[in-house]
């Protein structure tokens, strides 16, 4: 059986953005994470762009959320990316508004997300 490979980006729900400046930090999180991961194993990034990319996007009630899945990833060395906005349009600079996992092994990235809900 063929390991499930896939993407997960948590945004913040407890902030107030736009839906383009969401969509913006959703893809700053994707790319970030991508790069992360691409770094620690091309394989699983080949892997995943081949089998068509899965990304899913859930819900993270705060920044503390995100920073302690951060924090959580890193510990178990999943390749992640923080995502804190520059302040040049709706949030103030330094504003953390998503959190990039992988892409990355399904079952290792589900260990911290499978009581997220989806977005």
């Amino acid at each position: 059986m063929v390991e499930e490979i896939k993407q997960v980006i948590i945004v913040r729900t407890d902030i107030d953005m736009g839906k383009g400046k969401l969509a913006a930090q959703v893809a700053h999180a994707s790319l970030m994470s991508y790069f992360e991961a691409e770094k620690k194993d091309s394989a699983i990034v080949n892997a995943w762009l081949k089998a068509g990319e899965k990304k899913i996007v859930l819900k993270g009630e705060s920044e503390t959320v995100l920073r302690k899945l951060h924090d959580a990833f890193k510990f178990k060395e999943v390749p992640c990316a923080l995502v804190t906005d520059a302040g040049l349009t709706e949030l103030p600079p330094g504003t953390v508004t998503a959190l990039g996992i992988g892409p990355w092994k399904s079952k290792e990235i589900d260990v911290f997300t499978s009581a997220l809900k989806l977005l």
